[in-house]
């Protein structure tokens, strides 16, 4: 049975993956929206849709949540109160419009969260941060630019000769699925921070022996969770997304969508639960700097970085904070 922290748990995890939704939609389709590939309702139902089976496929991402992080039994108040740190963050964020990472926003919160519970750093995983968090927060963004930015170049070579015209049609047609590879990255990657997180208190509630996977009906839960979310857009993040780092062509939105998918999906494999935001947004300054790099809005891309930067720190503060808070409260 179900214990009424237990219960408060799934629904603010459930709570954070609809924020994600909404979040991180711009990451799918804004490239798509703003070069009029798509319209924005278009967009949005085919990321729903894709973020949906994107989330049914895979839980190593999941497995590093709920079990590579921390080496100790949490109790429920705990998880919860990292959810609620990643929510605050996430939520100011989206109100700011700043693309910021649901991915790092959870897992700084659950660190920040753990510490203040034990009064010292020794269960965290440290191993399992810096090879899974840590590392993939640099490399990831780094790949996005670099192959970004050697698509880019590869575009422009192949197509040389084509009319400006002629080039636009062909990759409006193209970004509809490439917006589909990124939405089902999307779902493949964040969605399962979710899982992990519901799975970690299903284990420490002992309802779910720790050897277990995920249980479907919490892969089913969070996918629909996320698509509903996506559903209802992010348009102030994805006002900085389509436009503010760079000027989007068909192309270089083909471009940047392509190269952040498989970035991510890469990550995935791996189990590195990595920012769609990050990726994406130094694809699109990867393929924008390949035709000058006087393209790139960098005082734009310096904010969105220095978002970055302060994420995992902010959200351990504001994890640390909320278990004291919510303790003092409960108990």
């Amino acid at each position: 049975m179900l214990s009424s922290i237990l219960i408060l748990v799934i629904i603010f995890a459930l709570i954070f993956e609809f924020i994600n939704g909404f979040h991180d939609t711009a990451n799918a389709i804004a490239t798509s929206v703003y070069t009029k590939a798509l319209t924005p309702k278009k967009a949005i139902l085919l990321a729903a849709c894709m973020n949906l089976v994107g989330a049914l496929v895979s839980e190593k991402v999941a497995a590093t949540i709920s079990k590579g992080l921390v080496d100790i039994e949490l109790e429920q108040y705990v998880i919860l109160s990292a959810l609620i740190g990643a929510i605050i963050w996430n939520l100011f964020t989206w109100w700011k419009g700043i693309p910021s990472s649901s991915s790092h926003a959870l897992i700084g919160s659950l660190v920040g969260a753990v510490m203040v519970y034990t009064m010292s750093s020794e269960h965290i995983l440290w191993s399992g941060v810096v090879q899974k968090v840590i590392i993939p927060l640099f490399t990831s963004p780094l790949m996005g630019l670099i192959i970004g930015f050697i698509f880019m170049r590869l575009i422009y070579k192949i197509f040389a000769k084509w009319s400006q015209s002629k080039v636009n049609r062909l990759f409006l047609k193209l970004q509809i699925f490439s917006s589909a590879f990124v939405a089902f990255s999307h779902g493949n990657n964040d969605a399962q921070k979710t899982m992990g997180i519901i799975t970690l208190a299903l284990v420490t509630g002992g309802l779910l022996d720790a050897s277990s996977g995920v249980p479907l009906w919490v892969k089913i839960t969070c996918a629909a969770t996320m698509a509903l979310g996506t559903s209802l857009g992010g348009w102030k993040i994805m006002k900085t997304m389509g436009g503010g780092v760079t000027k989007l062509q068909p192309a270089s939105g083909f471009v940047a969508q392509t190269a952040s998918a498989l970035v991510i999906e890469a990550s995935t494999f791996l189990g590195a639960p990595v920012s769609t935001t990050q990726v994406i947004t130094t694809s699109i300054m990867g393929a924008g700097s390949a035709k000058r790099k006087t393209a790139v809005r960098w005082g734009m891309a310096g904010n969105i970085l220095l978002a970055w930067v302060v994420t995992l720190p902010i959200t351990m503060v504001l994890g640390g904070i909320t278990v004291i808070v919510i303790k003092s409260l409960w108990f």
